[in-house]
């Protein structure tokens, strides 16, 4: 009896990758004729199986969500994740929880083993990877098998399904505008690498307020920070060449970075340079001084996230009701909280 084989396995065996395996599955004409064909009758040979989503949804219902997000390391997605269980658990649902670590193929493997009858519906924040591939096929199979999914924070026009965002690029504009009401000339911006959906939108709104103001967009104030793992580094070479009197970051954890690199060198906050971060978590409440944040509700978009995906859920397992394919796009307010890191 052969073994049981996944796309994973199948992609080491063949040294390719996952979504060339899946692609060729598929017939898709992206993957040339001679490696479609190799996958095939590897495939074939030890009798795989693709998940049977269409099936597991019309004869039973597990009563589960699942929910895909980047990472855990940041408050924000741990907010969304309790405001997705709070309504999840009032409707008869429990959640299935995985990390995609910012890894396209990571992100492809927990698809496809949520969707083997574990869960009925996913809840998903794109990971950079994905983003930077542009690739998202393993989503587009999920919908067009039956299976719902709502996309958070992260997400693409590239796919219609519903989404919940807020608006990054008013929220930066606020930000910024709000140092410039205080004097501010010389606005630093530490951002992700713009294949991230929400940096670039923050990246934006930072140059929009900036321009709108009659004051310099300068590319040399920007900072794009891939590897959180290096951003110190980064931050330092930023701050010993300051010439800036405020910093906009777009997420909290490089915020206090700033704010302890800045404390080494000897500057004062505000005094010296001012900080706004994105994200009101833990750490810009205790952090000495506290941050000035543009708060990003995550409680508030993890709770339409999961009504919008059971209203699905619901629907989808009604016979007399036809299929809705009028999908929505959500956007969850923004406001700044104003703490001692900003005069």
């Amino acid at each position: 009896m052969k073994r049981k084989i996944t796309l994973k396995q199948i992609a080491k065996e063949l040294d390719v990758s996952i979504s060339t395996v899946s692609k060729s599955l598929r017939n898709s004409l992206e993957i040339g004729e001679e490696t479609r064909l190799k996958v095939q009758a590897f495939a074939k040979f030890y009798n795989y199986k693709p998940n049977n989503i269409a099936l597991s949804l019309k004869n039973r219902k597990t009563k589960s969500i699942g929910i895909i997000i980047p990472e855990i390391v940041h408050y924000f997605f741990s907010t969304v994740i309790n405001g997705i269980e709070q309504v999840a658990n009032e409707h008869g649902y429990s959640v299935v929880i995985c990390l995609s670590d910012d890894s396209f193929d990571k992100e492809v493997l927990n698809m496809e083993m949520l969707a083997n009858g574990s869960i009925d519906g996913f809840i998903m924040s794109l990971s950079k990877e994905t983003q930077y591939k542009g690739d998202f096929h393993h989503i587009t199979e999920v919908i067009n098998q039956g299976m719902p999914v709502v996309m958070f924070d992260r997400v693409t026009n590239d796919i219609l399904c519903d989404k919940v965002i807020i608006d990054d690029k008013s929220a930066a504009y606020e930000a910024v505008q709000s140092l410039i009401d205080n004097g501010r000339k010389k606005i630093a911006l530490v951002t992700t690498v713009d294949y991230v959906s929400v940096g670039k939108l923050r990246t934006d709104g930072y140059e929009k307020a900036l321009l709108d103001n009659g004051l310099p967009f300068n590319e040399d104030l920007i900072i794009k920070i891939e590897d959180v793992d290096t951003c110190e580094i980064t931050i330092g070479q930023l701050l010993h060449d300051r010439a800036f009197d405020a910093v906009f970051a777009v997420n909290e954890l490089f915020a206090v970075t700033i704010i302890k690199t800045a404390n080494k060198m000897g500057l004062k906050i505000p005094e010296d340079l001012a900080v706004i971060a994105f994200t009101d978590g833990i750490i810009s409440k205790y952090s000495t001084p506290t941050i000035t944040t543009v708060s990003q509700s995550g409680e508030k978009m993890g709770n339409k996230a999961a009504k919008m995906l059971i209203e699905r859920l619901e629907a989808a397992h009604d016979d007399d009701d036809e299929e809705n394919e009028n999908y929505t796009t959500e956007v969850i307010e923004t406001h700044l909280i104003k703490r001692e890191s900003t005069d």
